[in-house]
């Protein structure tokens, strides 16, 4: 017998990433787990995600992925194309990179 959810027996607000979703090259034990890299402008060298946890300018954050390791400073970041200090978790935020990351890469904070 299958049994459907009413929608009100769901969790409100965005879809957090399941830890099956994050292969093992990728995680980093100890480190907050920001997201996964959903779109990267290389003309803008901007990558973008939905936060799962709280980001601010000034914090250190990490991309890993098959290819891609890459730790740098937050100096700037945009939440709907206005530059922001701080973003909350669910909310969509582009940061400038220093280097190529792929989309799918997992983003921490360190």
């Amino acid at each position: 017998m299958v049994v459907k959810k009413d929608k009100e027996q769901r969790t409100p607000g965005f879809a957090r990433t399941r830890i099956e979703d994050i292969s093992p090259e990728q995680q980093i034990i100890g480190a907050t787990f920001l997201g996964k890299v959903q779109n990267y402008f290389s003309h803008l060298k901007v990558a973008a995600w939905i936060l799962e946890a709280p980001l601010s300018v000034g914090d250190t954050i990490r991309f890993k992925g098959h290819t891609t390791d890459l730790a740098q400073k937050v100096d700037c970041m945009q939440v709907d194309h206005l530059s922001v200090q701080s973003a909350a978790p669910g909310e969509s935020i582009a940061v400038e990179v220093a280097d190529k990351v792929r989309p799918g890469d997992a983003v921490y904070k360190v």
